[in-house]
């Protein structure tokens, strides 16, 4: 048995849907690929169609089973509600949401417009209101005893520099998890859980908040007490067991898989306090031109 190894067998999740949001790149693919190949019947959302059609192909082909593509905006609620009602049309019902989309970049604060804060905030926290309202309602309606994982972040408690946008829009979301397992735990039946992540390298988010100009000055592992960072397989083993049934006690959990990094060293960024102004114009330039190019 190994770390990087699948947790779980043969298909439990069978007839159930789980709609996962930012479910086309990065952690959020490879939560997809892995209900996936358990049996779920995934339906992954992204702002961009070519991303989201592609995995959803690939992840269908590797498991052989149904996911649904569709293109979304989460921070618009009549995109969250023609995406529910699709999925809902095409599986039947809906069982579970992974609120994983987010938004994040690092700066000084003081450098920020409000706009900066209004895209982020409105990704991570407002996009998971809005999913979580919507299917809430869908389960409450339909009688549905349904089950909510956040993606959220070990700095949502702790705060943290230079992504103050982020860490905002995380604690929103914590206490979104909490406040709602009682709320509708008690009432309904709906659970309420979430995973904060340490570092795990995906190729958008990784190269967006670890440059390597920064990696350069520090290895991210090192602030790690165990010396490496997390494998997906990891982070789609713990989201699986809170998706599924074998965690029907576990409710408003927030689960670190960090490797101890937030205990030894608080605030994910505050280590690029040692940035100088050159290196944070470099980086904002960087930015630009990608985002030209894009």
């Amino acid at each position: 048995m190994k770390y990087t190894d699948p947790m779980f067998a043969g298909t439990p999740f069978a007839g159930k849907t789980i709609i996962i949001t930012g479910g086309g790149t990065g952690l959020g693919k490879s939560m997809a690929s892995y209900l996936s190949s358990l049996g779920a019947q995934v339906v992954i959302t992204s702002r961009r169609q070519d991303v989201i059609e592609e995995a959803a192909r690939s992840i269908s082909d590797e498991s052989g089973h149904p996911v649904l593509g569709l293109q979304g905006d989460v921070r618009e609620i009549v995109s969250v509600r023609e995406v529910i009602s699709a999925a809902a049309e095409r599986f039947g019902t809906i069982d579970g949401l992974i609120n994983n989309a987010a938004g994040n970049f690092v700066s000084p604060t003081e450098r920020l417009s409000h706009r900066a804060f209004q895209s982020v905030i409105g990704i991570v926290l407002q996009g998971s209101i809005n999913y979580t309202l919507e299917l809430g309602k869908y389960w409450i309606d339909k009688k549905i005893a349904g089950t909510v994982l956040n993606i959220i972040t070990t700095y949502a408690w702790t705060g943290t520099g230079y992504t103050v946008p982020s860490a905002c829009a995380k604690a929103g979301v914590l206490a979104l998890t909490r406040s709602l397992a009682v709320e509708w735990g008690r009432k309904y039946g709906i659970r309420l859980n979430a995973i904060a992540p340490g570092p795990f390298p995906t190729k958008g988010a990784w190269d967006r908040l670890f440059p390597q100009a920064v990696r350069d000055q520090f290895d991210p592992a090192y602030r790690i007490p165990l010396q490496r960072v997390g494998d997906h397989q990891e982070l789609a083993n713990l989201a699986a067991y809170l998706m599924s049934d074998y965690s029907a006690y576990v409710n408003g959990e927030v689960i670190t898989i960090d490797g101890g990094e937030w205990l030894e060293n608080g605030g994910q960024f505050n280590a690029f306090r040692h940035l100088s102004d050159d290196m944070w114009d470099q980086l904002a330039a960087q930015r630009s031109n990608k985002s030209d190019k894009s």
